[in-house]
């Protein structure tokens, strides 16, 4: 997916004279080729990601469209009160692309690790949120944000599942019983754990909006499972406002609280927070058992 959005921004940067890109080193130097050719849209002001949000406030205010880039702790957790101020106060718009997402980058420790950011950004206004769960989505995702001046974070991860399912909305891949909705990356994972499960299972790249009709509308019984990759719970405000009016249970399965001590990689990540197939198997039979 980091691949995919670097050579699609380049291209973008090279094509459309209104973008620009502004950095605080992560990447940078993927980025070298492209800044030679436009030294004053392609913008790195180190590892200062305040001034990069901040940055990119200014040039969407003078009607360019910044793409920002770092960790997602970086970009996000980090620059929250920029991002507040620079883009939602003042109603300006820009592409936020992360890398490293929950715990991609479990090996460098708790700094590089962000599980919040998108709990974060729903505390704000008119964020349009991707989390692609396979590289070919990527670059749609990019070239259809430059089209527009719409706030969007795309959030990129190494995780990624073995198909493509491209386009906004809810991708209903199988029918059956309780609905099971899977976001991203997560897809794969849900597919092996429901294998010979009577369950739907949903999937969706575009969590924000959520696609309510659609999620409405998949629903065969009283009973919705919703995988994230990022902090448990983080769509069950939505899930619960889109179902008001419908008997149902819900089962919000994501990253927890805890803090996972033992660096590790992502993997062991998945497994202590019960986002293995196994852990999900888990989870979602004793939920159906009721």
């Amino acid at each position: 997916m980091r691949d995919t959005f670097i050579a699609t921004t380049t291209a973008i940067l090279d094509e459309d004279p209104r973008t620009a890109l502004v950095l605080a080193d992560i990447s940078a130097g993927s980025f070298d080729g492209v800044q030679r050719r436009h030294p004053d849209r392609v913008l790195n002001v180190g590892i200062r990601e305040q001034l990069m949000a901040g940055v990119g406030g200014g040039l969407a205010l003078t009607g360019m469209r910044p793409f920002l880039h770092s960790y997602a702790p970086f970009l996000i957790d980090r620059a929250y009160e920029q991002i507040k101020l620079d883009f939602a106060h003042q109603d300006v718009g820009a592409v936020l692309v992360s890398i490293g997402a929950s715990y991609d980058a479990a090996a460098e420790g708790y700094t590089h690790q962000s599980t919040g950011d998108v709990a974060l950004l729903d505390t704000l206004d008119g964020w349009t949120v991707h989390v692609p769960g396979h590289p070919e989505e990527v670059a749609a995702i990019l070239r259809d944000a430059a089209r527009h001046d719409d706030r969007v974070y795309v959030r990129l991860s190494t995780q990624e599942n073995s198909r493509s399912h491209p386009g906004a909305g809810l991708h209903v891949l199988r029918q059956g019983g309780p609905l099971v909705v899977a976001v991203g990356p997560m897809l794969d994972p849900v597919l092996e754990a429901t294998r010979d499960l009577d369950v739907t299972v949903a999937y969706t790249g575009t969590p924000r909006p959520l696609d309510a009709a659609g999620l409405r509308s998949a629903m065969r019984t009283g009973e919705i499972v919703v995988v994230e990759p990022y902090a448990k719970g983080t769509s069950a405000h939505l899930v619960s406002e889109t179902l008001s009016g419908l008997p149902h249970r819900s089962l919000h399965l994501g990253v927890g609280r805890a803090e996972v001590r033992r660096y590790g990689s992502r993997h062991d990540h998945a497994r202590a927070h019960g986002l293995d197939p196994a852990g999900l198997r888990r989870s979602i039979e004793a939920f159906l058992r009721g």
